[in-house]
Parts: C-alpha cells; sequence; structure tokens
C-alpha cells in the first residue's frame, strides 16, 4: 500500500498573504494587454490589474 499524507489547514499568514499591503494602498500593479483602446472616449487606454487582490485602473494617454 502506499504512503499515507497528512493534509493540513493552511496558516492564516498564508491564506491572507499580501491581502494587507492592497488594504493599506500598496497594490502590484501589471499591465493588461487584451484591452488596449477605448470605444467610448475614442484613444489608447492602459488597463492596470493588481496581482493580489484583482483591482483594477485605467489610465488615459
Amino acid at each position: 500500500m502506499g504512503d499515507v499524507l497528512k493534509f493540513r489547514k493552511p496558516k492564516l499568514s498564508e491564506k491572507h498573504k499580501g491581502k494587507t499591503l492592497c488594504k493599506s494602498g500598496f497594490h502590484k500593479w501589471e499591465v493588461v494587454k487584451e484591452k488596449q483602446f477605448d470605444v467610448k472616449q475614442g484613444r489608447l487606454v492602459t488597463v492596470y490589474q493588481c496581482a493580489r487582490c484583482g483591482a483594477k485602473k485605467t489610465e488615459a494617454r
């Protein structure tokens, strides 16, 4: 028979890792390349998404 694996619950620090930084305003912004043109404004727009919490912000050029 095989080895017995013990499953453990993740620690709270592992579960909520990075969320306290975003709540304090320190997001980890990354550029989203799929949507670069806004039809309503008629100009190029850079869309940023936080890698930790998923928040989005836009910046018009």
